[in-house]
């Protein structure tokens, strides 16, 4: 199988793309290298892969390496809110723009497999409980077009969507500003973590456990096709304030407080059902403490400022 991976060399692609080759597939990455990583250097070593360094909005380039593809994996994206609110326009172009480009040079028999948020259910609803049937409730620009690429993708054909936990976990093309990431880091480096909102909960899944899934999706595509997946770790539906106490077993040292009267510009809070996708045979690999003491044998190496999105 030939697989087009856009952003092949971000933090998630870097886990993936490796794990493909390995298995036998014929890779193809356009990235444009934007943070000037390496991440893939390793990769170079395999016949079956071919890096092409390239803007994803250039469609020619993407009509070029799209025709040999047998299925997409369009991970090239601006991720989170605060790089967004840097660039909107950028973000819009790259996050909206160039996916529906890509849709509309994609031939029907083409298969897709589109990693998305589930931040797109914002604060979930009274009971802040979330499946792939709960109503959507994006806040930050990020979400709001990762819904309408949803939509897009899931008006066509051969395609699944995975609706992405908040990711954490080491990689070669690392990101600090991932929360678990980050909250190690802060831990690690002040002994001291100001929560915002310490109630508020979030779903959260290990890197080297979304590579798995996508993995997952393309060996089990004709049982997914045509449906949307949350991806997540079940046992880390947690609170930040459940968060930081998970971090403090390993830093005693850690201090936490409270932002008693401050308000978390990120309003997102919900439980999330992983159901659908573990009823497919699909299960993680990584615990959140697996994450945590990996992540801080992993800061022994990396600066914070040459890893962050913005």
């Amino acid at each position: 199988m030939n697989i087009l991976v856009t952003g092949g060399a971000g933090y998630i692609g870097s886990i993936l793309v490796p794990k493909l080759l390995q298995l036998g597939y014929k890779v193809t990455v356009i990235d444009n290298f934007l943070f000037d990583q390496n991440s893939l250097a390793d990769a170079c070593y395999y016949n079956n892969f071919t890096v092409i360094k390239a803007d994803v909005r250039n469609i020619q380039v993407i009509l070029e390496y799209l025709k040999n593809a047998d299925l997409i994996i369009p991970l090239a994206a601006l991720v989170g809110a605060p790089i967004c609110s840097q660039d909107p326009v950028g973000a819009s172009t790259i996050n909206r723009g160039a996916i529906i480009d890509l849709l509309s040079v994609t031939s029907a028999d083409q298969k897709l497999i589109m990693p998305t948020t589930n931040s797109a259910y914002g604060s979930g609803n009274e009971n802040n409980y979330c499946d792939e049937n709960s109503e959507l409730f994006p806040i930050s620009q990020y979400a709001i077009e990762k819904v309408e690429v949803e939509r897009a993708i899931m008006s066509r054909s051969n395609s699944i969507s995975l609706r992405l936990a908040t990711v954490f976990g080491m990689s070669p093309r690392m990101r600090t500003d991932l929360l678990v990431n980050d909250f190690v880091y802060k831990a690690l480096n002040d002994r001291s973590l100001v929560l915002f909102e310490k109630q508020f909960k979030r779903n959260f899944i290990h890197v080297r456990d979304v590579a798995k899934a996508l993995i997952h999706a393309i060996e089990n595509f004709d049982l997914m096709s045509g449906e949307i997946y949350n991806v997540g770790l079940s046992s880390a539906n947690i609170s930040k304030q459940e968060l930081a106490e998970a971090i403090k077993k390993y830093i005693p040292e850690l201090q936490i407080f409270d932002a008693e009267f401050a308000k978390d510009p990120d309003q997102r809070n919900y439980i999330v059902s992983n159901a659908k996708i573990e009823a497919t045979g699909f299960k993680t690999s990584f615990t959140l403490d697996d994450g945590i003491q990996e992540l801080i044998k992993g800061y022994k190496m990396i600066s914070n400022n040459k890893y962050t999105n913005i």
